[in-house]
């Protein structure tokens, strides 16, 4: 795999930025399924990311289980629980991305987590490690931009987009630092509060991305609260895609087989696609 680095192409030339633009730019919407890496096991959720590349998504985004995903609500955190009773480590999940590039070497992987098993591992370590699975970018969701000499900056060097999040509550002052050293695509969570807890709103979600559109040339990716095919449309409408994780990740969760849960996606996908 050669996949380039700031070292030889901007932020914008790498896959993932590369990806959002080139469907922004065409009209064309996103969807970006979240997968909880060995949730329910490490084969059902490899067979589940592998698949949601030929239901309708040109970028996927994998999570670490982590015991304390302050950000997520009890459908993902029970999973990250369940992954982590069953084994699934950063290690593992990193293999995980590098059994997923081994069939496919165009779809961006996005990995989302928390910075203290990076942390632990070294951020020179992971950097590498990540870049050697075939990651192209990074969400990390308790860093925030005044850290950003621990990972964001590092992670820039090193050849990954660094996924900076906005919120309702980050105000004209606060957007600007956020979005600083921000690339591949801003993620903007449509609600306040964890994954899961309420349904998203394109009345007040499409003045929001508005406002941060009027800051960044960035595509704009939305967030939290999407469930259904019809909230993906009118999401997507407004934005430049959706992330639909717990109500995915809540699918398997029924033992609804993988199969099933990847018609799912389709519906969403295919509804993001409509917008």
């Amino acid at each position: 795999m050669n996949r380039p680095t700031p070292d030889d192409a901007s932020a914008a030339a790498l896959p993932l930025e590369r990806r959002c633009r080139a469907r922004r730019d065409a009209g064309h919407a996103a969807l970006v399924p979240f997968v909880t890496a060995g949730f329910p096991t490490a084969d059902a959720s490899l067979e589940l990311l592998q698949g949601c590349v030929d239901h309708g998504c040109p970028v996927v985004e994998v999570g670490v289980p982590f015991s304390d995903p302050v950000a997520d609500g009890p459908v993902i955190q029970q999973a990250s629980s369940v992954a982590l009773a069953g084994g699934m480590t950063l290690e593992k999940t990193l293999a995980m991305a590098r059994a997923f590039r081994e069939a496919d070497d165009a779809t961006p992987i996005v990995l989302m987590g928390y910075y203290n098993p990076i942390y632990n591992r070294g951020v020179e370590r992971f950097l590498d490690d990540a870049r050697a699975a075939g990651i192209d970018g990074l969400i990390v969701v308790d860093l925030p931009p005044e850290e950003d000499d621990e990972l964001c900056i590092p992670a820039a060097k090193a050849g990954l987009n660094f996924i900076r999040l906005a919120t309702p509550t980050t105000d004209d002052k606060r957007l600007p630092k956020v979005l600083q050293n921000t690339s591949g695509f801003v993620y903007y969570v449509s609600i306040t509060g964890i994954t899961g807890a309420a349904a998203a709103e394109a009345g007040d979600v499409g003045p929001e991305v508005a406002r941060i559109k009027a800051q960044t040339d960035l595509p704009v990716i939305v967030g939290f609260g999407i469930r259904s095919p019809e909230t993906a449309q009118t999401i997507a409408s407004v934005a430049d895609g959706c992330v639909v994780g717990s109500a995915i990740v809540g699918e398997m969760a029924r033992g609804r087989p993988v199969a099933e849960v990847l018609e799912f996606v389709r519906g969403l996908a295919e509804g993001a696609h409509r917008a």
